[in-house]
């Protein structure tokens, strides 16, 4: 891969990173309810998950979409089942009474397992390796996962400072309420592209 495609890769690679999508919006209710350090689990799990996406994607996975066209379908249900859970959760990190938030943060694991049902992770992966790794040679995948996980990593922490940074303004409870359920709303809304494909 030459300098000019791992250039392209980087910024393919931030954009899509850095844009607003679930794990973003996942990652800012989380710096907001439990703050920076407690949501480092969850950052390192969608980084590190991500990369072992996209190695496993390159080097096989995308045969079996190509030779099970109903395989999408599955994904598709349990990719809505999963994240609807996710936006009741994160609606509900905020007690009606009380600043603290209830629950827990995402786990390394639970987020890492996350991006397989994760659609813009799925459409960030199956492009990258359509584009940065089309013969599917293990040194190229592997050099698109290692270069997404290095990029992805600072990506996605500046949604975690945001929401940590949003704490100063949802010290009172309505507020953070009122921000959660934007934030699980936000999230359903996300499923928006891939429930409209038919």
């Amino acid at each position: 891969m030459n300098i000019e495609l791992i250039s392209a890769l980087i910024l393919f690679a931030f954009v899509s990173s850095a844009t607003p999508g679930p794990n973003n919006l996942m990652l800012m209710a989380s710096g907001a309810n439990f703050g920076f350090r407690r949501s480092i689990p969850h950052m390192l799990g969608i980084s590190i998950g991500f990369m072992l996406m996209v190695f496993l994607v390159g080097i096989g996975l995308m045969q079996i979409f190509d030779q099970f066209p109903e395989s999408h379908l599955i994904l598709k249900v349990a990719s809505v089942g999963y994240m609807s859970w996710l936006a009741w959760k994160i609606a509900n990190a905020a007690p009606p009474k009380g600043a603290e938030a209830t629950g827990t943060p995402m786990t390394f694991l639970q987020a890492a397992a996350f991006q397989w049902v994760n659609p813009k992770a799925w459409a960030m992966a199956l492009t990258a390796i359509t584009i940065y790794a089309p013969d599917r040679s293990v040194l190229a995948v592997t050099l698109v996962a290692i270069i997404f996980g290095a990029v992805n990593a600072p990506s996605v922490s500046m949604w975690t400072v945001l929401g940590q940074q949003m704490r100063r303004l949802l010290t009172k409870p309505a507020r953070l309420q009122a921000f959660n359920y934007t934030m699980a709303a936000l999230l359903l809304a996300s499923l928006y592209p891939l429930l409209k494909q038919t």
